[in-house]
């Protein structure tokens, strides 16, 4: 059977009703694959298989090493995927209905401190050529809006164009996960690098007029086939700047900086539920996590510089 058109046409599906993002369909048809190739190699298939068929996979591959996250992110595309075989007629049963993933500890974000966040700002503040503004603008924003990655590279052009206008609102308008929009104000050290940006921007618009013609309407050009910086692209931009900072690169990325947003609001005593808004979480639990990260470098103060904890390190 042609597992793969089944596939598709799951996904087509996840799209259109669920407005799932093109990262996480493209995620979903990366995992269903990977299910069905480890069956295949039992002559069974996503169509076919029994429960104990993907049980079998999945101590396969925790006996490789495979990440427990890892292992509940495949189990929940698994579970979608054989739910929507069983509504469509394509199978009478769920095998995968009645599986367990492995348990997995929640660890906290990995969190950029105040010093880090200014480090990187000094480092991308010397570099004055077009791609220097440019990486300082996509910084100033992710940092005073706490966007996703995909939100910040696929920006729109005519959606940063009204708000460099004194008279304007000073707010980006962003299409989150699920097709969701959210209004995210931005810092005049933002609006200004947006302004500084704009002015050389054309700069870096690609010379075919095929592919320019694409990229034209994003605030961040480029030649390939998306018409934007990709996220992988910025990433690496990013670890680079981390390294000119003499900061630890393994532990920045672009997501880091979006917990760094919403930890240091926190800090600040802003409130959990606008900080929700402003990330774009439908679940407050998403958010509270940032309030665990606080009483874990509480904790940790008080460890460090606390008179009595010195005193139980020297006697233990």
């Amino acid at each position: 059977m042609n597992t793969a058109r089944h596939i598709d046409a799951f996904l087509e599906m996840m799209a259109a009703e669920r407005g799932a993002s093109e990262n996480t369909l493209s995620a979903y048809g990366r995992d269903l694959e990977g299910w069905d190739a480890a069956l295949s190699k039992t002559n069974a298939s996503l169509l076919t298989c029994g429960t104990g068929a993907l049980e079998a996979v999945l101590s396969k591959w925790a006996a490789a090493g495979l990440a427990p996250s890892t292992a509940a992110r495949k189990l929940s595309a698994l579970k979608q995927f054989c739910l929507f075989l069983q509504m469509d007629g394509l199978r009478k049963d769920n095998p995968a209905h009645s599986l367990r993933g492995p348990k997995q500890g929640r660890g906290l974000p990995k969190v950029l401190s105040h010093d880090d966040i200014d480090a990187l700002f000094v480092a991308v503040e010397s570099d004055t050529s077009v791609k220097g503004i440019r990486l300082r603008t996509q910084l100033e924003i992710l940092y005073a809006g706490g966007l996703r990655v995909t939100e910040l590279v696929s920006l729109k052009l005519n959606a940063v164009a009204r708000i460099i206008h004194q008279d304007a609102s000073p707010c980006l308008t962003i299409r989150g996960k699920g097709n969701r929009e959210r209004l995210v104000p931005m810092t005049g050290a933002a609006i200004r690098a947006i302004g500084d940006w704009l002015a050389v921007r054309d700069k870096t618009l690609p010379k075919s007029a095929v592919v320019k013609d694409r990229a034209d309407g994003f605030l961040f050009p480029s030649s390939g086939k998306l018409g934007h910086m990709t996220r992988e692209r910025f990433a690496q931009l990013l670890k680079q700047l981390a390294r000119d900072a003499l900061l630890d690169a393994s532990r920045i990325s672009p997501h880091t900086l979006r917990h760094a947003f919403a930890t240091h609001l926190l800090e600040r005593g802003a409130d959990l539920r606008a900080v929700q808004t402003l990330l774009g979480h439908a679940d407050i639990a998403t958010t509270q996590i940032y309030t665990h990260v606080l009483d874990a470098q509480m904790q940790q103060l008080v460890e460090e510089h606390h008179p009595l904890a010195s005193l139980k390190k020297k006697t233990a």
